[in-house]
């Protein structure tokens, strides 16, 4: 009994408290369900459908080469995408999206994932109908693949992962656009490590609320908040940075279970190599940020010990 009623302490001070790691004070977006209910999440949630459904729809539309199967495909997949996220942020309610109202993680994820699709995208489109955005994109891409071009580098383990059949020249477009999108997807992390070591997120100030801005996450379960969000950020991290290892191992498996993975159609080649960079990238961005909330929740319970002592001293 005295450990339920610690769990539900521990829980409601983390909920109803203001953290000190900011200057100023407000109540945070999503605290109470009055203030949810003051004003419609419609227009917000749209806006941000449309965004992903756009970014789904890019590649299509500016690789020349797309073939209308594919492009009625990529229309399906955006449609499915907007509505996955409309119905989500148009809900009072938490659901599968994490850190909703912690600014700018899931701004900042979006970001990556768009930068990638269109760098990539201009990278194929320059192999149809050269230009002088498409050629910068090329071109940055051929300095970072000379960079990243060595032995242990996971951008020469996925070009090694590829069937000897394929040309040389698809194999050289391949290792450029990986080590494009690992220099971008490593320089968003390292942008976000900063920002969490400057305090600078999650953006504004108040209760950070842990039901909203982690769903998926049960504060009240386990022996300890902090111990399994520390775990879980250490996870996180750990999978995001040996993944870029390990998932040209999963190219060579399907190569020997199922049609191998040649990253030769155009569709596959951006998407492809958008999720090789972007999957590590989110897990160790999603493992840093459980790590920042396990010593939020930690200052909180110092805060509340020694206000507690205070008291019981002037008493």
């Amino acid at each position: 009994m005295g450990r339920i009623v610690a769990k539900l302490r521990q829980a409601a001070l983390f909920l109803g408290r203001e953290k000190h790691s900011t200057g100023s004070h407000r109540p945070a977006r999503g605290s109470s369900m009055g203030d949810t209910k003051t004003r419609s999440h419609l227009p917000g949630a749209a806006v941000r459908a449309l965004l992903v459904g756009m970014l789904a729809l890019f590649p299509a539309l500016v690789v020349p080469s797309t073939a209308p199967d594919t492009a009625q495909s990529m229309v399906l997949l955006a449609v499915i995408a907007g509505g996955i996220v409309f119905a989500e942020y148009a809900s009072e309610y938490p659901g599968l999206i994490e850190f909703r109202f912690a600014a700018p993680f899931n701004r900042t994820r979006f970001a990556l994932i768009a930068v990638l699709a269109v760098l990539l995208s201009l990278m194929q489109r320059n192999l149809v109908e050269p230009g002088l955005l498409s050629g910068l994109a090329a071109s940055a891409a051929a300095v970072c693949g000379q960079m990243l071009d060595f032995a242990i580098s996971p951008v020469s383990l996925l070009v090694a992962a590829l069937p000897d059949s394929l040309p040389e020249g698809h194999a050289l477009l391949v290792r450029n656009g990986a080590a494009l999108s690992l220099v971008l997807a490593t320089t968003t992390v390292l942008g976000f490590v900063a920002a969490i070591r400057l305090n600078a997120w999650p953006m504004g100030t108040g209760p950070f609320n842990v039901w909203i801005n982690l769903p998926t996450f049960d504060p009240t379960a386990g022996n300890d908040v902090v111990l399994r969000l520390q775990r879980h950020a250490r996870l996180n991290i750990a999978l995001g940075l040996v993944l870029p290892f390990l998932l040209p191992g999963a190219v060579l498996v399907s190569e020997i279970l199922v049609k191998p993975l040649t990253l030769v159609s155009p569709m596959g080649f951006v998407w492809g190599i958008v999720l090789w960079a972007y999957i590590p990238a989110n897990l160790v961005m999603r493992g840093v940020a459980m790590a920042r909330v396990a010593r939020m929740i930690r200052a909180s319970r110092r805060r509340f010990a020694d206000s507690e002592g205070n008291a019981f001293a002037a008493a």
